[in-house]
């Protein structure tokens, strides 16, 4: 079942059905997505998608809020078309049908969260991704030429004569094909599986940035992860985002003794940027040997569990009342800055391939992401990766035969070793000795594997879960050790500050090594 497209879209997040909707028309595009389209990042967004759309707002204030949390390392221009362009495309998901929650005046409800000046972030009560990715669905289902496949995971890039024709992917039954195209998007999202505690579903497994560093292309950013201080923290039960919007509308973080301590640790508060809560809590949690809460007791019970269902349901899973109990959070992985490098249209250094979403790294977010920026991103850059595939139709495509599987192998590095190494020695404070321990046992189980790989074999559907959070794994810990300094969500306790005049620029690897942006 070879499968043949002007245009191939992995992934089924925003950015890849924004980026569709771009192409619809223009040829035949076809969209491959490991799982169901609601189980990746986007429809697990809870808080909103910010846009300067308020009376009391601007782009220039949304630009202003972005480079501060980005900590230096943002690529203004591409700041700049995200909050520039950002209005006019969220207006156009209204327009697509996308339900967006409405105040008195049948205006959209603007919330607030952590490092932004002004009320600016869209929402669907605590559904936000969930209910774009509806919209976009059911527009893609009625535009023509564009096919999904579903449980179609997609393994390799196919790269020939220095170009990206294509990429390899396993059925649902773990058989290899072949899906070939004049010019292919990565739009896999994030990946935060490659920790132990994370917010992210269980598809984050960093396969786009795997799969783009093996075809060639540039990675960068990736010492850059985002830890959301709030996740839902009870024994036995998977790490849960609790949004920032919670925080945005009066909760609290409290220790043990009901005290607010983030003032202690962050002048700005609750508030503060994702990494210094983060840290803040953490900080506390080492202080008193005992947990963290997050407090809804002074809000409306009626509006805490009208405005955030989802989020109650989940508590209530987990026998808590968000309203009326104290509801014990902590820091988990969340976010990944880094990826594929682009630049403003999408294009990666592989001539064929594109990204956008959180796969890519447009500079965007420099070392920190502010919140609720996600969305806008997938929803920009993947309009605009769209465009720029345009000028792709036509190109020749890979000759059959070059996803023809070789010999198999086990990975013997299994993937919760991995995700556990990384929260113990790559987490939210990070030093030399731990960095290098941690880069020495995944590089003992990656040289094998890659050696398999670059001579042709192949891997069952675990195996290359594994090898995929193995890869990113290891580029996080080589970037993690590389930056001697703390900078957004990269904190070193042996570098505990900023460092401008060494650090005030960009790493990038490849397969060759490791190249110095000089910016």
């Amino acid at each position: 079942m070879d499968l043949h497209a002007d245009f191939l879209i992995i992934g089924s997040g925003i950015a890849a059905l924004r980026a569709a909707a771009e192409l619809s028309g223009a040829g035949e595009v076809l969209i491959l997505t490991k799982a169901e389209p609601e189980e990746g990042n986007t429809g697990h967004a809870q808080g909103g998608i910010a846009a300067a759309v308020g009376p009391d707002d601007s782009p220039a204030l949304h630009l202003a809020d972005t480079l501060a949390a980005g900590d230096g390392l943002c690529d203004e221009a591409a700041v700049r078309v995200l909050v520039e362009d950002g209005p006019r495309y969220v207006r156009e998901l209204m327009e697509w049908g996308v339900r967006f929650d409405l105040d008195a005046n049948g205006e959209p409800a603007l919330a607030i969260e952590g490092a932004h000046s002004a009320r600016r972030v869209l929402h669907v009560r605590d559904a936000t991704g969930r209910e774009i990715g509806r919209a976009l669905w059911t527009r893609a289902s009625t535009l023509p030429g564009i096919r999904a496949y579903t449980h179609a995971r997609v393994v390799d890039l196919i790269v020939e004569d220095g170009e990206c024709r294509g990429a390899c992917f396993l059925d649902a039954s773990g058989v290899q094909h072949e899906a070939r195209a004049g010019a292919v998007l990565l739009a896999t999202g994030g990946a935060g599986q490659v920790y132990r505690e994370t917010t992210n579903p269980a598809v984050a497994t960093g396969d786009g940035v795997a799969m783009g560093f093996r075809a060639g292309a540039e990675v960068a950013d990736l010492e850059f992860v985002q830890f959301h201080p709030t996740a839902l923290k009870v024994e036995g039960r998977p790490r849960f985002l609790l949004s920032e919007a919670l925080r945005g509308e009066g909760a609290r973080l409290i220790n043990a003794d009901g005290e607010a301590f983030v003032s202690r640790y962050e002048s700005a508060g609750d508030l503060a940027s994702r990494d210094r809560v983060s840290r803040a809590i953490a900080r506390e949690e080492r202080r008193t040997g005992r947990p963290v809460y997050l407090s809804l007791r002074e809000l409306d019970p009626e509006y805490v569990h009208r405005r955030f269902p989802l989020i109650a349901d989940q508590c209530r899973a987990a026998g808590l009342d968000l309203a009326r109990d104290l509801i014990p959070v902590g820091p988990a992985a969340h976010y990944v800055m880094g990826g594929v490098v682009t630049d403003l249209d999408g294009c990666a250094s592989v001539p064929g391939l594109f990204a956008a979403g959180e796969v890519a790294c447009t500079g965007v977010h420099g070392a920190n992401r502010l919140a609720s920026n996600s969305l806008l991103e997938g929803l920009v850059f993947g309009a605009r990766a769209g465009r720029a595939m345009l000028a792709r139709k036509g190109a020749r495509r890979a000759a059959p035969g070059s996803c023809r599987p070789g010999p198999q192998r086990d990975v013997q590095f299994a993937s919760d070793d991995v995700r556990a190494l990384m929260w113990e020695k790559v987490g939210l404070f990070r030093e030399r000795r731990a960095l290098r321990e941690a880069i020495a046992t995944l590089e003992e189980h990656w040289q094998p594997l890659d050696a398999h790989l670059s001579a042709g074999g192949r891997l069952d559907f675990a195996g290359w879960r594994a090898a995929n959070l193995l890869t990113v794994a290891r580029l996080i810990a080589r970037a993690a050790e590389r930056r001697e300094e703390s900078r957004g969500a990269h904190y070193r306790d042996d570098y505990p500050h900023r460092n401008d005049a060494e650090w005030n620029r960009r790493i990038k690897e490849t397969l060759a090594g490791v190249a110095d942006d000089g910016a």
